[in-house]
């Protein structure tokens, strides 16, 4: 029986009604994700979960939003949440190579970054005025001249000794200098050789004798100049603790419940005090070649290097890092010349986004993180360790050998949110055995939705916030209905929306750009109707070649009349951001043998495994329904006429069995109608994909060449809820001129094509007379017993055996 498909069925339209609003301007706009309950379930759970590898791998495909969706949904997340703490690298004074990392509650960081600034430059102004005062002046005088007296007390005894003696000290650079005395003169060196060795040897005993006090003088005077040495030290440190000792009290008080910063406070007081001829050092002459910065050297570590900084930070952070490289992630270590040397301290520890999310959450693409070096393995690392250090790469990889800076690694506390495909997720899954510990949850998002009033009148709130976001004209009720219609065309279903939200906002923006040309208040339906064709326009230049090539007679089409073993079959052809239908003429040839069927396109390397496959259920469907008493005897030749591309799938199956079926009955096949549909062995036609593509595809085909209102497509009648057609085909159908066909089985299909019944099977095993299949059976039947004259054709040769 013809099965016709009225034109309601062609394409679902929307009530613009259901959009309860005139504008959209009239509308609550959209909060939160819609179309995505089990992804939202999967990321609730994720992020709720405290347990270690619980991190979450959303997997969905670009374009459905799947970035800006879990960017949002995070931040919503992360507003119930507490703030995470404030992270410093300090000076290290008992290990300069390996800065300490300090931990503030949020905002403190910046506090304390300010108040260690204050007390080191309150620090350097009052320690020099200690140092003038009078007081201090005094003190230090009476402790030098105390010494000092020790001292000369103790040199005035050593020259009374030695003139005892009969010699005289002189101070020399090189110390103190014994030299004899003779007649109340000093002997040079000259004189003293001429001395009679009786004199000299007696001269130098005395001399020896004297050395040996002259030693423990010397001993005594050394320890005299460090006590001077010690007592103004400790003069001085007096005094810098009494200038400076409010200062520092105040600040342990400050922190007294922080350990770490008052166990650090000390430290510092404790190098300030040690070290406090840089405060009041004698100013000295500048020369030509000093830089300003050089003197601030000193200072430098006393700085708090502030690397997260959550003092602005409401909730927990939520971070999308849009480009891991390692350092990115991880954080870095600048550096600065410095007369012709590279250097680097703790101040210019800059952290990464791990850093930044630490205590919330970080967002990445997983595509980026792998194609970075380091940045994967470092993540996992990270993620099981619990804790993130800034190192240099080379250090990570094992190039540098240098010594440098270790900062302290940081205690992680974070939630990693991976953004990828499917196919990421199951080689990942597959290969990466850390990848399933730290990874255990998956958030699928889907590319449809169900087409409900809810979920309508949700498009329209979308439509709704993206309009207010990017300040565009809103839409009226009617555009809003052609934009979900839209949406259903993209999801090729009519009970189903795309949730591919970044091709609807750009229809959206185009719509509005025709909307500011014409100075319209807001869009209308006929603005988005332009956005759509315009937006195929730009891609289908090689849709119209195709299209002129047939009009020319270039391709061979026909839509009109009648052929033996030659159907219209159609394809569909993937440009990236387009696909459009192609008609193709299909042809079997057939003639006795065994070879059974051949396609020649897998004969000519064109044909995919997926086509292959669908040649060879014909096969299956040939045997199952005509063979039961007969061999099947049959030499086919499949092929797509004027196809030089690789064919691939088994939506033209049916075609090709249509093709055969024509050449073994000799009826012809109507050329008005093209076909599409896969077939199984039982003869049943299954669905296929781009079932709008291919109807439009032919429609074009047949406007190209002229109408007589009796061309049309068969197609699977499981394919007729995707039918989302262009108005225009459904206009055509409804006035008669073109018409849509839905089938179940082969057998329905060679009726519409032939306009002969396909014939029962009748109790004898026989077919009816006068139908397809009869004339189809009749046919082999010939064939089988035409090779028996041909002994050369019955005797099989031996087949491989292929094991299972």
């Amino acid at each position: 029986m013809l099965k016709e498909l009225p034109f309601d069925k062609l394409r679902r339209e929307c009530d613009p009604k259901m959009m309860r609003c005139e504008t959209t301007q009239q509308l609550e706009p959209l909060e939160g994700i819609i179309g995505q309950e089990r992804a939202v379930r999967a990321l609730k759970f994720g992020l709720d979960i405290k347990e270690r590898g619980f991190n979450i791998y959303v997997a969905g495909y670009p374009g459905t939003g799947r970035m800006t969706a879990v960017k949002d949904f995070l931040e919503e997340v992360a507003k119930a949440k507490s703030t995470p703490s404030d992270w410093c690298y300090v000076y290290n004074f008992h290990n300069p190579y390996e800065p300490q990392a300090i931990r503030l509650p949020s905002g403190q960081g910046k506090v304390f970054q300010k108040d260690m600034t204050d007390l080191i430059s309150e620090a350097r102004r009052i320690l020099p005025k200690a140092f003038e005062s009078e007081d201090y002046s005094d003190k230090r005088a009476a402790t030098v001249k105390a010494i000092e007296e020790e001292r000369h007390n103790l040199i005035e005894q050593l020259n009374k000794k030695a003139q005892e003696e009969g010699f005289v000290l002189q101070s020399t650079p090189m110390g103190l200098l014994v030299i004899p005395v003779i007649r109340g003169k000093p002997v040079g060196d000259e004189e003293f050789l001429a001395l009679s060795p009786k004199v000299k040897e007696e001269i130098q005993k005395r001399r020896e004798k004297l050395d040996a006090e002259l030693r423990n003088a010397m001993r005594q005077l050394r320890a005299s100049e460090g006590k001077i040495h010690e007592e103004l030290k400790k003069l001085n440190r007096d005094v810098a603790f009494y200038a400076i000792g409010h200062l520092v009290t105040d600040q342990k008080e400050k922190y007294k419940n922080f350990p770490e910063v008052i166990k650090y406070i000390e430290d510092v007081q404790n190098d300030l005090l040690e070290n406090l001829t840089q405060f009041v050092k004698e100013p000295e002459a500048p020369t030509p070649f000093q830089f300003p910065w050089i003197k601030e050297l000193p200072f430098r570590k006393y700085e708090v290097n502030l690397i997260v900084d959550n003092s602005e930070l409401k909730g927990a952070p939520v971070i999308v890092e849009l480009n891991p490289t390692y350092q990115n992630l991880f954080g870095r270590m600048e550096k600065e010349a410095q007369f012709g040397v590279l250097t680097t301290d703790f101040t210019m520890i800059h952290g990464g986004s791990l850093h930044k999310a630490n205590g919330g959450y970080l967002a990445l693409r997983v595509e980026a993180v792998l194609q970075n070096p380091l940045s994967w393995d470092s993540l996992k690392r990270a993620l099981t360790s619990e804790e993130v250090a800034v190192e240099e790469p080379g250090e990570r990889l094992g190039f540098i050998s240098i010594k440098g800076l270790k900062p302290e690694p940081i205690p992680l506390d974070i939630k990693i949110v991976l953004i990828g495909n499917p196919l990421l997720y199951q080689m990942l899954y597959i290969y990466d055995m850390d990848f399933i510990e730290l990874f255990k949850v998956k958030a699928d998002f889907d590319t449809t939705m169900d087409r409900t009033e809810e979920n309508m009148r949700k498009y329209a709130a979308f439509v709704c916030a993206f309009c207010r976001k990017e300040n565009l004209e809103h839409l009226d009720a009617l555009a809003v209905a052609k934009i979900v219609e839209y949406s259903s065309r993209i999801a090729s279903d009519q009970g189903k929306l795309s949730t591919r939200f970044a091709e609807i906002a750009d229809i959206i923006r185009e719509a509005n750009f025709y909307a500011n040309q014409e100075n319209a208040r807001h869009v209308t339906a006929n603005h988005v109707k332009k956005a759509i064709e315009e937006k195929v326009y730009r891609s289908n230049l090689i849709q119209d070649k195709i299209q002129d090539m047939v009009k020319r007679n270039f391709l061979l089409i026909d839509t009109e009349g009648e052929a033996v073993g030659q159907v219209n079959g159609l394809s569909v052809i993937g440009l990236g951001d387009f696909a459009f239908g192609r008609p193709s003429r299909v042809t079997a040839s057939i003639g006795m043998g065994r070879e059974g069927i051949t396609d020649i396109e897998r004969e000519a390397k064109l044909g995919g495994p997926i086509h292959t496959k669908g040649v060879m259920i014909l096969g299956g469907y040939l045997t199952e329904k005509y063979a039961k008493d007969k061999p099947l005897s049959l030499s086919a030749r499949l092929v797509f006429e004027q196809s030089y591309e690789e064919v691939e799938g088994d939506s033209a199956s049916s075609t090709e069995l249509y093709a055969i079926l024509s050449a073994l009955s000799g009826l012809p096949i109507k050329q008005n109608i093209a076909v599409t549909g896969s077939v199984n062995q039982r003869g049943e036609i299954q669905a296929i994909g781009g079932v709008n593509e291919k109807i439009e595809g032919f429609y074009e085909v047949c406007k190209a060449k002229g109408f007589t209102d009796k061309q049309g497509v068969l197609i699977p009648e499981s394919n007729v809820q995707n039918l989302m057609l262009k108005e225009e085909i459904v206009e055509a159908v409804k006035a008669g001129k073109f018409h849509i066909y839905s089938v179940k089985t082969i057998d329905e299909g060679i009726e519409i094509l032939t306009g002969i019944e396909a014939g029962r099977r009748q109790a004898d095993g026989t077919f009816e007379k006068k139908t397809v299949n009869y004339l189809v059976d009749k046919q082999l039947r010939d064939i089988a017993e035409k090779l028996r004259e041909f002994p050369e054709f019955t005797t099989e040769k031996p087949k491989k055996r292929i094991r299972l």
